[in-house]
């Protein structure tokens, strides 16, 4: 089976000469088909460059990045847009919905824009915003939501167009424990019941327990990796095991390696 998303020794400088910060120094990692994955890592670690260029929404200074074994770094125009807007769903941690457009209107514009015909696009919709549980909330400006059916509302647009892949960058930063709790259950069921492939950046263990597998990036790096592949083990044994690596992240990174891989 291929991978969905591959990328080889990814590299992002910021800066100049002396004041050069290497945000990514040599990247290597693959996503397959289904997988919920998760990167974590402290501030400044660079989760999120690695996102933005996954999504080309910056270019690297190095290193490939490969969706379904297409290089990314070569596409243009019309085929950078379609793959921006087809092959790769986008989730903000600050749901960055338009103001002036309805629930409804904000999921549906990316069909609009690519052209999806009214009947499929209806559809679409009402599978989403009944699984995601917000159809009470399409009819409202983002401004009479809150923050947990705005989240619902932004991951129903990311999904709509039916994405290789769904990129999360922090998703539950700007919610409480609750709609944290309920976003992420959404997530997991859609990657369990209709094997979205996710990739998610989070500070937060709670949410990261919800993965298949972590990546944990300092510095740059990929210091270690987990998986939750023992079929018994619960999702609060993971979030131990969780804790446990971004405990020995912060007092260090000599300290990482010295965790063993389950």
């Amino acid at each position: 089976m291929d991978p969905v998303l591959r990328i080889e020794s990814l590299k992002k400088y910021y800066g100049k000469s002396e004041n050069r910060t290497k945000a990514l120094r040599g990247i290597t990692f693959q996503v397959m088909p289904g997988e919920f994955l998760g990167i974590m890592g402290s501030s400044g670690s660079g989760k999120s460059t690695l996102l933005n260029c996954i999504a080309a929404v910056i270019s690297p200074d190095g290193g490939e990045i490969f969706m379904r074994n297409r290089q990314i770094g070569n596409l243009k125009g019309a085929a950078l847009a379609d793959y921006r807007g087809k092959e790769i769903g986008y989730l903000f941690q600050n749901f960055e919905l338009l103001d002036n457009l309805t629930g409804r209107e904000n999921i549906l514009l990316p069909l609009s824009l690519h052209k999806v015909s009214e009947k499929e696009s209806l559809q679409r919709l009402n599978k989403l915003a009944s699984y995601l549980e917000i159809t009470d909330v399409l009819n409202k400006f983002p401004a009479q939501m809150s923050g947990g059916q705005k989240q619902r509302v932004a991951a129903a647009r990311a999904l709509i167009l039916n994405p290789k892949i769904i990129l999360a960058d922090e998703p539950t930063g700007a919610l409480d424990s609750k709609n944290a709790k309920t976003l992420m259950e959404k997530m997991a069921g859609l990657n369990e019941d209709s094997k979205a492939t996710i990739l998610m950046v989070t500070h937060d263990s709670n949410a990261a327990s919800y993965c298949s597998r972590i990546l944990f990036i300092q510095d740059g790096i990929i210091f270690h990796e987990i998986r939750r592949d023992i079929p018994e083990e619960s999702r609060e044994a993971f979030y131990e095991r969780i804790l446990m690596v971004m405990a020995q992240l912060g007092g260090g990174s000599a300290n990482v390696l010295s965790v063993s891989r389950p």
